[in-house]
């Protein structure tokens, strides 16, 4: 497989940034959900949401794998 087909597999600033944003939600709201804090759970919920969002407009804005903004790494 030549660098050309390669997809990507994800690993641009856009996806590491979405990953990470929602990770940190999840992490949130699942200890706010451990100790019955339902409104941290759903804000977490939102946090969830906004890394997905987030990862969309970078990936839009050049920072996909596809994108202009965005400089894979050589691997040898």
């Amino acid at each position: 497989m030549n660098a050309q087909s390669e997809p990507g597999h994800g690993h641009s600033p856009a996806a590491w940034t979405a990953v990470t944003i929602m990770l940190v939600g999840f992490t949130i709201g699942t200890i706010a959900f451990f100790f019955s804090v339902a409104w941290v759970v759903w804000a977490s919920a939102g946090l969830v949401l906004l890394g997905w969002i987030i990862g969309g407009v970078m990936a839009k804005a050049g920072y996909g794998v596809q994108g202009p903004r965005y400089m894979p790494k050589v691997h040898s």
